[in-house]
């Protein structure tokens, strides 16, 4: 039986340089623009997606609670004049630490400020700015 050409010495290594080109493109193209990903990325994904809808839902309820502070109106004033990297001092801590956390959550803190800063008077763009600043907060997670 005769081997065919194909598999015999110069032919064989190009096959094999062939196959391997091949298969390297197509992880390359997979992973980068096929939308393949390992699965400790998708878990990574699947956490910050499930934390940023905790933070949707707690913020109203962190405003809400805010509001009915009885000296709310001069903390809202305060509040706006803080530097936003410091407004977590000026919620009680309940408010914004997320269940299960010790410490003040930023992206919750963010949101509640949101809502409680932005207009009064219509709601839904206030809901709207809180989406922003959890799409913003989620964008800079996942570029770190």
């Amino acid at each position: 039986m005769q081997v065919p050409s194909i598999l015999q010495g110069e032919s064989r290594k190009r096959l094999l340089q062939g196959a391997a080109v091949g298969a390297t493109a197509t992880i390359l193209v997979g992973f980068n623009w096929g939308g393949w990903s390992l699965g400790s990325t998708a878990d990574k994904m699947a956490k910050e997606r499930s934390e940023l809808a905790v933070i949707a839902a707690l913020a109203p309820v962190c405003a809400d609670k805010f509001r009915a502070l009885p000296d709310a109106k001069a903390k809202t004033v305060v509040l706006s004049k803080v530097y936003p990297w410091k407004r977590a001092d000026e919620f009680p801590n309940a408010f914004v630490t997320l269940p299960g956390e010790t410490s003040p959550s930023s992206g919750l803190v963010d949101a509640c400020s949101t809502l409680l800063l932005g207009p009064q008077s219509h709601r839904h763009s206030s809901e709207r700015g809180v989406r922003k600043v959890i799409r913003r907060d989620h964008d800079y997670q996942c570029s770190s």
